[in-house]
């Protein structure tokens, strides 16, 4: 697994880190959800958990927010643009 590319060009306010990790947890929420919402086995199987357990983080917001937030902790990246947090 190799890191993302540590080239920070601005300085990201913690308001701004904040409302990027929020929505790269409510992405993987809503992953998370559809994933264990999928029909199959009994009608009254109670489903099942989900196996995601990291997302490509919205594209809303630029890369370099994310690569910050890997450099503090916060997230880990796996490769292949997905993402997962650091403390699941």
């Amino acid at each position: 697994m190799s890191e993302p590319e540590e080239t920070s060009p601005r300085e990201f306010t913690k308001e701004e880190l904040k409302r990027a990790y929020k929505a790269f947890k409510r992405r993987l929420k809503l992953t998370r959800l559809d994933d264990e919402s999928k029909l199959g086995g009994g009608a009254m199987s109670s489903g099942g958990k989900s196996g995601v357990c990291a997302v490509v983080p919205p594209d809303h917001y630029p890369q370099e927010i994310w690569d910050e937030l890997v450099r503090r902790g916060r997230m880990v990246y796996v490769g292949n643009g997905l993402y997962e947090p650091a403390n699941p």
